[in-house]
């Protein structure tokens, strides 16, 4: 079983990719607008920060103003660390706000991944940071229709090959990403402090119910299904079997899990470390759980020559394969008690990205 980590020094936070590529976006058009080069630009993240960004350069030509942000992820060894992330901004009559990807930025060219095919990898809440961002910039200009924005990042072609874009059907560059508009430090002693601190608070208060969490979105989803106080709910990110080791060793007596079917599936296939990097989804794992619930030869071949897990969701639901996501949850809790000989109870949930529960397997 893991030792517990020694405490030390909490690392930096860093940007998400999202983060840079809004703030540009809105140091562009604030440029544009107002004719006058930006040294820095502030946003509210998705999480309620509000914060500036130095504004790396600015350019201002006939009709358009491009400038960029200079990543930092903190602490992070996130390959991205110091891209040179632009936004270009042109103008438009009509309202709203147009999003697109330039150089670096890579295109979707398989599905199962919550973006429709030919679409620049710009996820639901960069697009949207980056729209309300230059919303914000356009009525402080008095612009009363909308604009075009491009998001370009000259190294990431280069930077997508330390990555699995590629393996994904993300093709050309890398992904603009993020939830929470920060990036938290990826290193595994950090990481390990963090969740042994927030378990511990808990014990300390008391409680004797915990949730462990995938990410900041599980967790805002799992608050919504269980009702307990917030240091209950703990970020194990992709450190399942340490999280559930550490939870045993405090003698926690029932551990809710929350998460997408991404890092569940992977838990359920036996995994307990889930980042891409170390282990891939079983598509064919997910194919025999659909054989096994009765879907027809085309459905369950389908899944097995899929791309992601999501898209393997994607079918089921178009298929209606009654008790696949239960059937998940159920492997997830029954090898999550394994890892710790049946020291606690184990509820697992599983959600869409939208924090719809598909499947949910109660404690034993």
């Amino acid at each position: 079983m893991p030792d517990e980590p020694k405490r030390g020094k909490a690392l930096r936070e860093g940007y998400s990719t999202g983060s840079c590529a809004a703030a540009a976006a809105k140091a562009a058009a604030t440029a544009l607008l107002g004719g006058t080069a930006q040294t820095e630009a502030t946003l509210d993240l998705p999480i309620g920060r509000r914060v500036t960004f130095a504004v790396n350069a600015c350019e201002i030509r006939e009709g358009m103003a491009r400038c960029s942000v200079i990543k930092d992820a903190g602490d992070d060894p996130d390959c991205t660390h110091g891209a040179e992330i632009f936004a270009e901004v042109r103008l438009r009559t009509e309202p709203g706000v147009g999003i697109d990807g330039g150089e670096g930025v890579a295109r979707v060219t398989k599905g199962g991944l919550g973006l429709e095919i030919g679409e620049p990898a710009i996820t639901r809440v960069p697009r949207r940071m980056i729209t309300e961002s230059v919303t914000a910039a356009l009525e402080a200009g008095g612009h009363a229709g909308g604009a075009y924005v491009v998001i370009f990042v000259p190294r990431g072609l280069e930077m997508a090959k330390q990555t699995l874009n590629h393996r994904l059907g993300l093709i050309g560059g890398i992904s603009i990403l993020g939830t929470s508009g920060i990036v938290k430090p990826y290193s595994t002693a950090a990481y390990k402090v963090s969740i042994v601190n927030s378990i511990d608070v808990a014990v300390a208060e008391g409680l004797t119910e915990v949730v462990i969490t995938t990410g900041g979105k599980s967790e805002e989803y799992a608050q919504r299904i269980w009702p307990l106080p917030e240091p209950a709910f703990v970020q194990m990110g992709d450190w399942v079997g340490f999280t559930l080791a550490y939870c045993r060793k405090k003698k926690v007596a029932k551990v809710d899990i929350a998460g997408m079917i991404g890092k569940l599936s992977k838990i359920a296939d036996g995994e307990f470390y889930t980042h891409a990097r170390q282990s891939a989804v079983n598509l064919e794992g997910l194919a025999a759980i659909a054989h096994s619930l009765g879907a027809a030869s085309e459905v369950v071949e389908k899944i097995r020559h899929g791309n992601t897990a999501r898209e393997a969701q994607e079918i089921v639901l178009a298929h209606g394969v009654g008790g696949f996501f239960d059937r998940i949850t159920a492997k997830v809790s029954q090898n999550c008690r394994a890892y710790v000989e049946g020291a606690f109870a184990v509820e697992t949930v599983l959600t869409d990205a939208d924090g719809v529960v598909l499947g949910r397997a109660q404690a034993a």
